[in-house]
């Protein structure tokens, strides 16, 4: 059997596993067969997923850059784009693309204590020159980021400001939106407080910076009250939520977080989905892979009746527009 073969055997199987439990009522371990991808005949077909960690890195992942844009091409994905905590990976986006001609791989670059102490307009600058124009999202601070809940959480050493005392965002932040904002690419807000994703949301307006984000608003120490996301969306912001939290905690490659409810995610989705947009936020070791994380997230959506055509708008269309994808 080659290995086209052998990977859509394997998926059909975990699929039929997963529905059968999903049909018994069994609660499917989220460590179980990891390296799977859950093929639902087509379901993936067009999907996008923005937040993907995979190696090269300074963590275990469940998957290298090159062998997830292969599954994620047999299993029909338009696009992805991968984040890496340290170091940038639009670069690499480049050489993948080489290896895969005709699939859309996209890079971003977050602005951890790696390229310095502040925010690095230069870095950005350079970012946006890589050959390739691969680089879509620059986000704001994540693992490095100064919100006090971080470093309540055991985050020590350094950390990278996005806003001064009184609230109000820095300069080189601006200047990255500018440059995000003149490049067409997503500014997103990273591991940023609420209360600081919402200054940004009100600077990015004034601007007019089209495709700005708020990073994983349910997810956390991040998560957005209700009001919040519809004041963000109100200032012209795009919202990402991660399935990650339904599969986290106790049994899994994160076990000391608490894992979100399908009532509290399906809540979030189904605020205002002609504005936000469903990641896997997946490569963590010891949880399912991205593109299987994608399949379990869409069959869930489907099955708890959220019509089809708002799916299509969190996991296809709006990430796609988000990527300046208009084919």
């Amino acid at each position: 059997m080659d290995r086209r073969n052998f990977i859509k055997a394997a998926g059909l199987a975990s699929g039929a596993i997963f529905l059968s439990n999903r049909l018994s009522g069994t609660t499917l371990n989220p460590t179980e067969n990891p390296h799977k991808p859950v093929l639902h005949n087509g379901v993936l077909n067009g999907v996008c997923d923005l937040h993907i960690h995979a190696a090269p890195d300074i963590k275990e992942r469940t998957v290298n850059e090159l062998e997830l844009c292969r599954t994620a091409k047999e299993t029909g994905y338009k696009a992805v784009m991968f984040k890496s905590n340290v170091w940038s990976c639009h670069d690499r986006a480049y050489i993948v693309r080489q290896a895969l001609p005709g699939f859309a791989c996209f890079g971003s670059l977050v602005m951890n204590l790696a390229f310095g102490e502040r925010v690095n307009i230069h870095t950005a600058k350079q970012a946006l020159n890589t050959s390739g124009n691969l680089c879509r999202c620059i986000w704001m601070p994540t693992q490095d980021a100064s919100y006090p809940p971080l470093a309540e959480a055991g985050h020590t050493g350094k950390t990278i400001l996005v806003a001064d005392t009184a609230g109000k965002i820095l300069p080189e932040v601006v200047q990255v939106m500018e440059l995000c904002a003149e490049a067409d690419i997503i500014f997103a807000t990273g591991h940023s407080s609420p209360d600081e994703s919402l200054a940004m949301a009100r600077t990015a307006k004034e601007i007019g910076l089209k495709r700005f984000v708020i990073t994983h608003a349910n997810s956390r120490i991040w998560k957005l009250t209700h009001d919040q996301i519809r004041q963000a969306v109100d200032l012209g912001a795009w919202i990402e939520y991660c399935y990650l939290p339904r599969l986290w905690g106790p049994g899994t490659g994160l076990p000391n977080m608490e894992r979100q409810t399908k009532e509290e995610f399906l809540s979030y989705i189904r605020l205002v989905p002609e504005r936000s947009f469903v990641s896997t936020d997946l490569g963590s070791a010891g949880l399912p892979d991205p593109v299987t994380g994608m399949g379990m997230c869409i069959e869930e959506m489907a099955s708890s009746d959220v019509p089809q055509q708002e799916i299509a708008m969190l996991v296809r269309k709006n990430p796609a527009w988000l990527l300046n994808l208009t084919e």
